[in-house]
């Protein structure tokens, strides 16, 4: 053979081997998602630590603001055009995604394993039987404390409700601090940081959630009233016109070390982590008296499907249980402090605040939020409800008993319970 012949052969091997790896590199998922916050950590740590793994696909993150994603992620569906990962929201707007067809079941994708049915729940339908999203991560409920104010006071850390008045008490007569950072203004506070924070304690997490769903318990029962009076009494230690004090309002009080305590959901670390000149601290939801089982809202926050349509579903699905896998867990859960890892293998957090958020779950038991799984699909909207109603109690507009019945009456009026 002339060296030519040869040379010409050659060439024309290396032709097709790189087209072939040309081809193999084709394959590039686009990530649709909400958390436009997010993009550096996909980008700088996330993605680099697939792509390590898996040669030939290339994955792009490409989110959407917050208040557009729902609509422009219907419409790309409608269009054909949507990514092949789909970031999901927590419960109805996803299950609405899947029963549509836009959502492939997961139930049998490798690494769904490593998530508990709680955890599954805000992507399971209805019965369980099926999973449409792998659960991303949760947020969890509790207070965080200014430890400078606490140790300058003698204030030990409360377990108990009767120990976290007597620190609110005492807080409020040495007058430095305002007691709690917490406004009613924007709603949604005082039904988040508020009412769901302690009131698991009180209708024992998934035990009461799960009966409101089935009918046993109502709104009106004593243990669903019994955190509205809770509540109630938190009035006093909110400061001067907290009426008119919005979120955004509550965080600058505590960050600039004006309040002793903030009612919280630990999406507030990174920003309470770079803003606050203080040591910080959290604690559990009191229970009301010692030797309770404690109780937390660890709270699905966002999960991750495949587009029904997507054109790469084999290379959709090794990234899917790639999310699934606790490599994924430990550097998102890392990289986004307070934001954890649902994952029934425990993620190791080098953030302390963050730390002491996790370590609750292997002392507590966890539940999701009490509205948000079937009760806030018809109208009045539970959830939307349940923010007037725990800002009335605060105000002192709405007795508990008043505001309980309300929120029950507004039920009773489109859900009936499956019998």
């Amino acid at each position: 053979m002339g060296s030519t012949t040869l040379k010409s052969l050659l060439m024309a091997t290396s032709i097709l081997a790189s087209a072939g790896f040309a081809h193999a590199a084709d394959t590039t998922l686009t990530i649709e998602s909400w958390r436009t916050d997010d993009l550096a950590i996909w980008q700088e740590k996330l993605i680099p630590a697939f792509e390590a793994k898996n040669p030939g696909i290339k994955v792009k993150f490409a989110p959407t603001p917050p208040t557009e994603y729902d609509a422009a992620l219907g419409a790309r569906f409608d269009a054909g055009s949507a990514g092949d990962i789909i970031t999901c929201r927590p419960f109805d707007k996803s299950l609405e995604q899947f029963k549509r067809g836009n959502l492939s079941s997961l139930k049998s994708l490798p690494g769904i394993e490593n998530f508990s049915p709680v955890a599954k729940a805000a992507w399971s339908t209805d019965d369980g039987s099926d999973t449409f999203c792998v659960p991303m991560a949760s947020v969890i409920h509790g207070f965080i404390y200014n430890k400078d104010a606490f140790d300058k006071l003698g204030i030990a850390v409360p377990t108990t409700e009767a120990e976290f008045f007597a620190a609110l008490d005492k807080i409020k007569k040495d007058g430095t601090y305002i007691p709690m950072a917490m406004g009613t203004k924007d709603l949604w506070e005082a039904a988040t940081m508020g009412y769901q924070n302690i009131g698991p304690n009180y209708w024992k997490g998934e035990e009461g959630r799960t009966a409101l769903i089935k009918g046993t318990q109502k709104l009106t029962d004593a243990d669903w009233v019994a955190p509205y009076k809770t509540l109630a009494k938190w009035k006093d230690y909110l400061g001067d016109g907290f009426e008119a004090q919005t979120y955004p309002d509550s965080q600058n009080l505590f960050t600039l070390g004006r309040a002793a305590i903030y009612p919280a959901g630990s999406w507030e670390i990174s920003l309470f982590n770079t803003q606050a000149q203080f040591k910080m601290g959290a604690f559990l939801p009191p229970v009301q008296k010692a030797g309770d089982t404690c109780y937390i809202s660890d709270h699905a926050d966002l999960g991750a499907a495949m587009n029904a349509k997507s054109k790469n579903p084999e290379a959709a699905k090794k990234f899917l249980s790639w999310v699934a896998s606790p490599e994924f867990a430990d550097i998102y859960a890392n990289a986004l402090p307070g934001f954890f890892s649902l994952s029934s293998t425990p993620v190791k957090m080098k953030d302390p605040l963050a730390q002491e958020f996790v370590s609750w779950r292997e002392k507590c038991k966890p539940t999701i939020r009490s509205t948000y799984q079937i009760l806030s699909r018809g109208k009045p909207n539970l959830e939307n409800e349940t923010w007037v109603e725990s800002a009335n109690v605060i105000n002192g507009t709405d007795t508990p008993e008043v505001a309980a019945k309300k929120l029950q009456d507004g039920l009773d009026s489109w859900y009936k319970p499956a019998k």
